[in-house]
């Protein structure tokens, strides 16, 4: 089977594995979507990630975490860049997610990376999805 949007799919699966309080949900691996888990697990949303050789492609496994009343940490996963329609942003019109209490993840020409992070180093790019 075909996918045609592995990002969106990524995001599906892990919303879904979150409301259905499961400890770790797994697809078929990329480098854009190992990135993407990287930047999770560095802003503390999931709790790890790894990579195990498969055929005909690796598979990426990825570990939720959840608060100690077991309510996920992910409150709100969107994806915002779409095959269909592709949003970019520049450095200036970067997305705030809830006002700073979230993230958005973007696709820049320096690798993948946090909003925080491409303000920082005052680049924009595609605007893959928010968390919060």
């Amino acid at each position: 089977m075909t996918i045609t949007d592995p990002i969106g799919d990524m995001v599906t699966r892990i919303r879904n594995a979150g409301m259905g309080r499961k400890q770790e949900t797994s697809m078929r691996a990329s480098r854009i979507l190992i990135e993407i888990a990287r930047i999770l697990k560095e802003e503390g949303y999931i709790e790890d990630y790894s990579v195990e050789p498969a055929e005909p492609r690796p598979i990426l496994k990825i570990r939720l975490k959840y608060t100690p009343d077991r309510r996920h940490a992910i409150r709100e996963i969107k994806r915002v860049s779409k095959p269909g329609l592709r949003i970019y942003a520049g450095k200036d019109r970067l997305p705030r997610v809830k006002n700073g209490l979230g993230i958005a993840i973007v696709s820049t020409s320096q690798g993948v990376m946090s909003d925080v992070e491409a303000r920082r180093r005052g680049i924009g790019g595609e605007v893959l999805c928010t968390v919060f």
